[in-house]
């Protein structure tokens, strides 16, 4: 039988595994309790600002002073998920938490960001019976992530770094570039000259 201890470090190093059944009852019930305090949150009226702060201290396994994320929010469990200081995600974040999701401080993510942990073998015998595998992603400090960007498994986005609108983020980013594209590759470095507004834009509103 598998421990919680065993099933988590299996959620987050790559290895093939299912995620219910006989023995893992307890997993599915992380899942479901996620879920249930995620429906409490987007069920909140929009001038219940203080009830938002204190659901998603439950939602989420850290929360960083300042953070704030509009709803609609789903996810896979929530607990598996760590967001710094002053984090802003805009409406309609999913997130497949299957395995964790760091994210750092004074992070930006824009409407329709989708930031996925788990994934499925290529070849169809593999996935019989649901067999998945999951690998953790990290956002650096100081990142902005346009519309509609889809973040895989495994991936790590350096601080500073800008992520263009409808991107799909398949492997690295570095620190302080801009990178857009599906799939998603390195435009240029962050410069002096990006402090001041007037270039394209790439993003997308946070």
């Amino acid at each position: 039988m598998t421990t919680p201890e065993q099933m988590h470090q299996i959620l987050n190093d790559g290895s093939l595994y299912v995620d219910y059944g006989p023995g893992l009852e307890w997993l599915e019930a992380e899942r479901l309790a996620g879920k249930e305090r995620i429906h409490d949150y987007n069920a909140t009226r929009p001038g219940e600002s203080a009830r938002r702060e204190q659901l998603l201290t439950e939602i989420l396994g850290s929360v960083g002073p300042g953070a704030w994320i509009e709803p609609p929010l789903h996810a896979s469990y929530g607990t598996h998920v760590h967001v710094g200081a002053d984090f802003y995600a805009n409406f309609g974040l999913t997130l497949v938490d299957d395995a964790e999701v760091r994210i750092g401080d004074r992070v930006m993510i824009a409407p329709h960001v989708t930031i996925s942990t788990a994934g499925h073998p290529v070849h169809p015998a593999s996935r019989t019976g649901g067999t998945q595998f999951s690998r953790p992603v990290t956002i650096g400090d100081d990142v902005w992530i346009g519309a509609g960007v889809v973040i895989l498994p495994g991936v790590t986005i350096g601080a500073g770094s800008v992520v263009g609108a409808g991107s799909v983020v398949t492997r690295d980013v570095p620190p302080m570039v801009v990178a857009v594209g599906s799939p998603c590759r390195v435009l240029r470095t962050v410069t002096e000259a990006d402090r001041t507004p007037g270039g394209p834009v790439v993003g997308g509103h946070p």
